[in-house]
């Protein structure tokens, strides 16, 4: 009897599909919680239930199928929480605060900027080779931040937005740095469960259960912008859990193993494009078209930077793992 392993076969068509479909998620994820937002009134206590939503599930999935993945060392429980308040809890929250006050496209090319800097950092800090091209990448994204913000006319993005937006792309950029460091040795389920656990503590202490609104859960909301359709806002919340958060996390795991990290970073550009579709039918959030185009050269800059790194087998930067 043969004892060898079966390889794995990899599906581009099939990688690259389910990171389209996590993409479509996160993007939908984005209208889905500004709902939310506008109901509650409080990013933090949104970002606590679906992150402590998402902790349960996963801690009860683990605990079913790999029990060991419980077993922690004090430093990597350092590391973990680091990347689980750093990376998740403030990323999620201040990204939240963000489209709490400006569009929710804007707030995501803001924070999808953050790989930039990781390639910035792998130049100047790793010492890694990175092609000259990151500074175009860099340079293209400035412009078009410029061009969505319409600078010439003083500025006219929400200021407070675009902070939290900044803010949370630096965690984003923190999530990608000890998220290599905290996948090494652990399965993509584990990291998440702890990620998310720590995330979840994290919240408690700074907005203690006993005072969520937990009647907030039975409100009723006008979704649609200029609608006059009512819903049970209960289902808004589930979706934050269930198919912003999990369903994502689970379909690009599976997408990596058949396109890399190259592939799915790349694919991930298609977020904003569909997070705009979704925002302008459902709330109204409309650009001129010198803000889109100005969203497109950010994305392309992106893009370019990204491309920019000389990647090496023994040399991989953190993947792309944004939390939405």
């Amino acid at each position: 009897m043969s004892n060898h392993k079966k390889a794995h076969v990899k599906n581009a068509k099939l990688g690259y599909s389910l990171y389209l479909a996590a993409a479509t998620c996160w993007a939908l994820n984005g209208t889905v919680s500004k709902v939310v937002l506008l109901e509650v009134g409080d990013p933090l206590r949104v970002s606590q239930f679906r992150g402590t939503g998402t902790a349960i599930i996963l801690t009860i999935f683990v605990a079913l199928t790999n029990r060991k993945a419980f077993r922690i060392t004090p430093k990597e429980a350092l590391l973990l929480a680091g990347y689980g308040i750093i990376g998740v809890a403030m990323c999620q929250w201040f990204y939240f605060e963000s489209i709490s006050r400006m569009p929710i496209t804007i707030s995501l090319l803001i924070e999808f900027m953050a790989p930039i800097f990781v390639v910035l950092y792998a130049r100047l800090v790793m010492h890694v080779p990175v092609k000259n091209t990151v500074w175009l990448g860099l340079a293209l994204a400035v412009v078009g931040l410029a061009l969505v913000a319409q600078v010439w006319d003083g500025f006219t993005l929400d200021k407070i937005g675009v902070l939290f937006a900044m803010a949370s792309m630096t965690t984003l950029v923190f999530m990608y740095l000890l998220g290599d460091k905290a996948s090494q040795g652990r399965d993509p389920m584990s990291l998440l469960m702890w990620a998310f656990i720590f995330a979840s503590i994290f919240f408690a202490i700074l907005r203690p259960w006993g005072s969520f609104p937990w009647d907030s859960l039975q409100a009723q909301v006008t979704p649609f912008e200029g609608g006059t359709g009512v819903y049970p806002i209960w289902p808004f919340f589930a979706f934050m859990v269930l198919i912003g958060t999990l369903t994502p996390y689970i379909l690009v795991i599976n997408s990596i193993r058949h396109i890399g990290g190259p592939g799915a970073s790349i694919m991930g550009m298609t977020e904003p494009p569909i997070a705009a579709i979704a925002a302008w039918i459902v709330l109204g959030e409309i650009f001129v078209p010198v803000q889109m185009l100005g969203g497109v050269i950010m994305l392309v800059g992106i893009v370019v930077a990204e491309r920019a790194r000389e990647q090496k087998a023994h040399e991989p930067l953190p993947e792309y793992e944004e939390v939405q």
